[in-house]
């Protein structure tokens, strides 16, 4: 097989931060003031927004999303920005109309997204490519479509390849790229199913995103390129390994054991890392540290995220001696839900579903909205037919027949009825989607920070956290080569100024 040149898409941003640090890790000013030297290490490209970043950059640091896109694009001119879009909503959890989201490729387009990889959770592929069409309508350079990966009785080398040969044949689709959400793809398997996938797509480049959730993903990267892969997403080592993606930097080291050459700044690289290690110190952050194996986890397939939070919860139950039977209950829920692939939404809506069949005197005794949605069809169609038994249950809900009365978001014309027509359609997207006093808030903010120096965060912090402690008139912050003397005046009133 002939080996092209092999790029690199830099996750650091997006994946890396949302699965070690829960999306919210990351602020605006601290992205900017490493993109320069993100740009220097010639990534291919970087894999660094959703619409639910969009919201956190909103709800939790009260910053303009679309700010954030058009200053780092400034910063980065020789890396495409891209974005990950299911196509089916924005920001918001309701089915999105077509024309929104429209609109909505349109404005990240024109604020900076140069590229798009779009996934369907479901793999239905004709939804991918509507997706993707809509995206070239509105000015997309790249567009990479998604095959998800999974394990089950019924995902074998033949159905995803087929899955990518659809996608493929698509001509405003130019890349594929095979996301493994679980970390779930072996050496051995990605023997036979890379080749077939590359065999499926012919010229059209194929890349390769898994996570180290169950450590295997470092072993099946350094195979991944003699086996047609010729993108690899990875993260700076702090933001790698853990639930993310492999490190770059001990991907690469084995890629040239192998005599696989690297197009890469290595050193501009190396300081990438620098940065962000002293960031996390600064912030309190965990890094990524290499996964034991966990046999256990082909069965049950849930997110490492959601491992936590669901012990979590059982502790406060006082049930978490029910974790291994929970465990069991996710893979018999799965099975009887037609194998869903364990990514958002359908991982949170097998393993809810598992946990209250276990803490319950009988299965299925009580069902959450999410999962009669999904029986519903409202996700679309399952990969394999559901158990007639549980299917019929559910549909006999009264709640069931409420909720199939609903309908998703109205259309664009009804949606800006609502709103001032003075305002810019980037705030109209962020009110549509959200509730108002978050992007009022985010709006009286202003325009986000210059600047950021990880040394002198924990400065910062403690300034902020004394200006508002009124018991507190004076203090000396000491450090080698440094002294900060802080007081409070007093007014001719007696009043602190």
């Amino acid at each position: 097989m002939t080996q092209s040149k092999l790029q690199f898409i830099d996750t650091t941003l997006r994946d890396g931060n949302q699965s070690l640090w829960g999306a919210t890790g990351l602020r605006t000013p601290m992205m900017l003031e490493i993109a320069p030297e993100l740009d220097r290490v010639g990534y291919h490209a970087l894999d660094f927004s959703t619409s639910t970043h969009m919201a956190v950059n909103v709800r939790f640091h009260k910053e303009n999303p679309w700010e954030r896109m058009r200053k780092m694009k400034a910063l980065m001119p020789n890396t495409k920005l891209s974005f990950l879009s299911t196509g089916m909503r924005f920001i918001s959890w309701e089915t999105a109309h077509p024309e929104l989201m429209a609109l909505s490729y349109q404005l990240l387009v024109r604020n900076g997204i140069e590229r798009f990889m779009v996934m369907d959770p479901m793999n239905n592929m004709q939804a991918v490519i509507s997706s993707a069409r809509a995206m070239h309508t509105a000015g997309a350079g790249e567009i990479v479509g998604a095959v998800v990966y999974t394990v089950s009785p019924i995902h074998d080398d033949k159905l995803f390849a087929t899955l990518a040969k659809t996608l493929a044949d698509e001509p405003c689709i130019q890349r594929i790229y095979l996301k493994d959400p679980g970390g779930l793809l072996t050496p051995e398997r990605a023997r036979t199913l890379l080749p077939a996938l590359k065999k499926a797509i012919g010229n059209k480049p194929l890349e390769l995103h898994s996570h180290c959730t169950i450590g295997l993903a470092a072993f099946t990267y350094a195979e991944a390129h003699g086996l047609g892969v010729e993108a690899l997403h990875t993260a700076a080592r702090p933001l790698g390994n853990g639930t993310s993606q492999p490190a770059l930097e001990n991907v690469v080291s084995n890629l040239q054991s192998q005599g696989v050459p690297v197009d890469l700044d290595m050193e501009a690289a190396a300081r990438v890392s620098s940065y962000f290690s002293k960031l996390a110190k600064a912030e309190g952050l965990p890094e990524g540290v290499p996964q034991e194996f966990d046999m256990r986890y082909f069965q049950h397939q849930l997110p490492g995220g959601m491992i936590g939070t669901m012990k979590r919860q059982l502790r406060e139950m006082r049930q978490e001696h029910r974790l291994n039977d929970v465990y069991e209950e996710v893979a018999r829920v799965r099975a009887e839900l037609g194998f869903p692939i364990m990514v958002t939404p359908f991982s949170q809506v097998v393993g809810t579903m598992a946990v209250m069949n276990v803490l319950a005197p009988e299965r299925y005794a009580n069902v959450p909205d999410e999962v009669i949605r999904y029986a519903l069809g409202l996700f679309g169609t399952p990969p394999a037919p559901m158990d007639p038994n549980v299917l019929d249950r559910i549909q006999q809900l009264p709640r069931a027949r409420e909720l199939s009365a609903t309908q998703g978001m109205p259309e664009l014309s009804e949606l800006r009825k609502r709103f001032s027509s003075t305002i810019s359609d980037e705030e109209f997207i962020l009110r549509a989607t959200m509730p108002q006093e978050q992007v009022d808030a985010m709006l009286a903010t202003g325009p986000c920070q210059q600047g950021y120096n990880p040394l002198w965060s924990p400065v910062e912090k403690l300034v902020k956290e004394l200006s508002s402690r009124p018991d507190v008139t004076h203090a000396t912050i000491e450090r080698t080569g440094f002294k900060l003397e802080l007081s409070t005046s007093q007014s001719s009133d007696g009043s602190g100024e």
